[in-house]
């Protein structure tokens, strides 16, 4: 019976990636799916001695911003197979009409819209049929849904990002592999300065819902993670 069991639990483990798994919505990821018996691999800047303390892989030092180190972290994956790739990390800064920072508006797009995508594309080797890519975007980058304005960069980063996607979920159809785009919520990080409306816990295991139900009949949807599907 035990055999049993610990095969049908390496039967389901699954390996999954997550950039920025260092802190906030990326660490609780990485969190919960380690307490699902599950193989976890987390790309990053820095580590944390939170993330140091868990039984992951981990892949520090890498600057998304740079696509040669892009590239080149997504080289060591090359022999191994990858069912779950999350595409968490990435930076926010506020820009506006008067403080209209160039400079920062294009780290934002580097990071936040361009290096998903690069990564992606580089693992390709790495996903067979069935396998999964989540994008964590945000709903800041709906055009319909922007009610405030400002917040140039980011809202035009997560634009290109979710369009960049669904172009991404269309090409990789005939491959049987899906593409998540998911906003996790208002959440608690260093990012908003801690000021959202649910944990990173909390967030996390909505994610972690939606990704189970990706499949290709919704690939390419904009979904938030309490599960309703938002507007473009």
């Amino acid at each position: 019976m035990q055999n049993q069991q610990n095969q049908q639990s390496k039967q389901t483990m699954q390996h999954l990636v997550i950039t920025g798994g260092n802190k906030g919505i990326g660490l609780a990821l990485v969190q919960h799916y380690l307490a699902q018996g599950h193989q976890v691999s987390v790309i990053c800047r820095h580590s944390s001695p939170e993330l140091a303390a868990l039984n992951v892989r981990v892949y520090c030092g890498v600057d998304l911003a740079d696509p040669l180190q892009v590239q080149a972290v997504a080289a060591e994956f090359s022999e191994a197979s990858v069912d779950v790739l999350i595409n968490n990390a990435g930076i926010f800064s506020q820009e506006t009409l008067t403080d209209f920072a160039v400079a920062r508006i294009q780290a934002q797009f580097q990071v936040n819209a361009l290096a998903p995508l690069l990564l992606s594309q580089a693992m390709l080797p790495c996903f067979k049929a069935g396998s999964k890519i989540a994008m964590i975007t945000s709903r800041m980058g709906s055009i319909s849904d922007n009610g405030s304005g400002a917040y140039y960069g980011y809202r035009m980063a997560k634009a290109a990002l979710n369009a960049g996607s669904v172009s991404l979920a269309k090409d990789l159809k005939p491959k049987q592999i899906a593409v998540g785009i998911y906003h996790p919520g208002f959440v608690q990080t260093q990012m908003v300065g801690f000021a959202g409306d649910i944990s990173p816990t909390e967030a996390a295991t909505r994610l972690a819902e939606r990704i189970s139900e990706l499949g290709l009949h919704n690939s390419g949807v904009f979904y938030h993670s309490n599960g309703t599907e938002l507007p473009w």
